[in-house]
């Protein structure tokens, strides 16, 4: 093949292979005993971390729950529930189905 023809191929090969930046999410975490107090505790803790969108938090005091948007390419679900648990405010992880643990 001609060098026209390979840098063409590797150009396609760029192209398509591509290079995600960003992979923003929204996740919702059960939080049995979730009390006003601790929405602040929460929201102190997860400013640590980048990838969190601080300006997403949607509060559910009825159904004990906190709904976020993130972005998976710079923070897990998993780090998001530990950062929480951590602080002593327990939430419900996902219950492992098979292999894996269900999302």
């Amino acid at each position: 093949m001609s060098v026209k023809c390979w840098c063409f191929l590797f150009l396609v090969a760029l192209a398509m292979a591509g290079c995600r930046r960003e992979d923003y999410r929204v996740m919702t975490v059960e939080i049995p005993a979730l009390t006003a107090a601790d929405q602040a505790v929460i929201v102190k803790e997860l400013a640590k971390y980048d990838g969190v969108d601080k300006s997403s938090y949607q509060w559910d005091m009825t159904a004990k729950t906190l709904t976020v948007r993130y972005d998976s390419m710079k923070i897990a679900q998993a780090n998001i529930r530990y950062a929480i648990d951590e602080k002593g405010i327990r939430v419900k992880f996902p219950e492992k189905v098979g292999e894996h643990a269900g999302h």
